[in-house]
């Protein structure tokens, strides 16, 4: 029997996949989608009694270790002790680039972005780094991006543990190969198709012959994330939470953060 779900759910759902067995998973502002499949992962965890994986959401009181906000995050993640983070930008190339500064002429851009911040760091530091983009579009997902604000690859001699593992989109999963610094299509997501990846991406990318489609989240999943993820959620995320779960109030779960 299927099980209606939003699209929402569904990323959320294949973001938790990729996040897998990890000691801890940290998310960035303005970010409910990486926030409820962090949330998600930690709750399956405590199901199979794991204690795993810890998670910390910025600009929350009741999931996040920090009480400095990203400067502590940034020390955590240069010591190892971030294993997976999430980063988009305004444009994304094939090559793991992504651009949160301008589009355009640097000096007179036809849109700037909010600025780069820490993204050129936690690249460089967490091994797992998960790029998100709603937006699945030729203006997004461009051949080469216009500013280089953290680069998908570097050097061969240059160390470093961090870098991109996948691209999520409205469309479909990428995975990303770090040694050819390409994407590969891993999956189109249901009522989407091959054809529309393609005529919508501005970049080239490989795949197999043929692409799966990317499953649905199971009735337990969703019960899970409705019933217990979505109250958490709304500490940090109110109206994100009241529209996609019809949550509009923190719950009992809410202050589960740090168990």
């Amino acid at each position: 029997m299927s099980v209606s779900f939003r699209d929402e759910e569904l990323l959320a759902d294949v973001i938790c996949r990729l996040i897998g067995d990890v000691r801890h998973v940290a998310v960035g502002a303005s970010s409910p989608i990486p926030a409820t499949a962090a949330l998600l992962a930690r709750e399956r965890g405590r199901l199979q009694n794991l204690g795993r994986p810890y998670v910390s959401l910025l600009g929350s009181g009741a999931h996040s270790f920090f009480t400095d906000g990203a400067r502590e995050l940034f020390d955590c993640a240069g010591q190892g002790r971030v294993d997976v983070f999430f980063l988009s930008g305004g444009q994304i190339d094939g090559e793991g680039n992504i651009n949160l500064v301008s589009v355009g002429d640097y000096n007179k851009p036809k849109v700037r972005f909010p600025g780069s911040f820490g993204s050129a760091y936690l690249y460089y530091v967490v091994p797992k780094v998960i790029l998100f983009r709603v937006e699945h579009s030729r203006r997004t997902l461009v051949p080469k991006v216009d500013f280089i604000s953290a680069p998908g690859g570097s050097a061969d001699n240059v160390f470093r543990p961090g870098g991109p593992i996948a691209l999520i989109t409205n469309r479909c999963l990428f995975d990303f190969d770090r040694a050819r610094r390409r994407f590969r299509l891993a999956s189109v997501h249901p009522g989407h198709s091959v054809e529309e990846v393609i005529e919508n991406t501005g970049f080239d990318f490989d795949g197999p012959e043929q692409v799966p489609t990317t499953p649905a989240p199971s009735a337990e999943t969703l019960e899970l994330m409705r019933k217990v993820v979505a109250p958490q959620l709304a500490e940090v995320y109110p109206q994100f939470a009241e529209k996609v779960f019809g949550v509009g109030s923190l719950s009992p779960h809410a202050g589960r953060g740090l168990g």
